[in-house]
């Protein structure tokens, strides 16, 4: 009996030694390409949910810009663009601008949108 089990124990445990490195778990190196892909989206994104706040709208409407049309604009600006405006939105303060401070951001951000609209080959 005790023969039966050990022998039976070995088995399986050649079994499972074989199985084990298909189960493992993969870790390889990523790229840079796939790095700034992704840092690239993610400041996409931070323009694109600044652009829906409403405090932001209000401002593109007064500057004559409807927010549909802004989104259109960031969605055709390059990567490098985009992460220069994230990062402008990245230094705003948390609880942020009162009075000119917050018309002068809206002014750049509307300056930058319109620049990158007007550039050839950005439609």
């Amino acid at each position: 009996m005790k023969r039966l089990i050990t022998s039976t124990l070995c088995r399986l445990l050649i079994v499972l030694m074989a199985w084990s490195p298909f189960q493992m778990a993969q870790a390889s190196m990523i790229g840079t390409a796939q790095v700034t892909a992704s840092q690239a989206q993610s400041d996409r994104g931070k323009v694109l949910s600044f652009l829906e706040r409403q405090d932001v709208a209000g401002q593109l409407q007064a500057f004559g810009t409807d927010a549909k049309s802004a989104k259109d604009r960031v969605n055709a600006m390059t990567d490098e663009e985009v992460g220069a405006l994230a990062q402008r939105i990245d230094t705003l303060p948390a609880g942020g601008l009162h009075g000119w401070g917050t018309v002068l951001v809206i002014a750049i951000v509307v300056g930058v949108i319109w620049w990158a609209a007007g550039r050839p080959g950005v439609r």
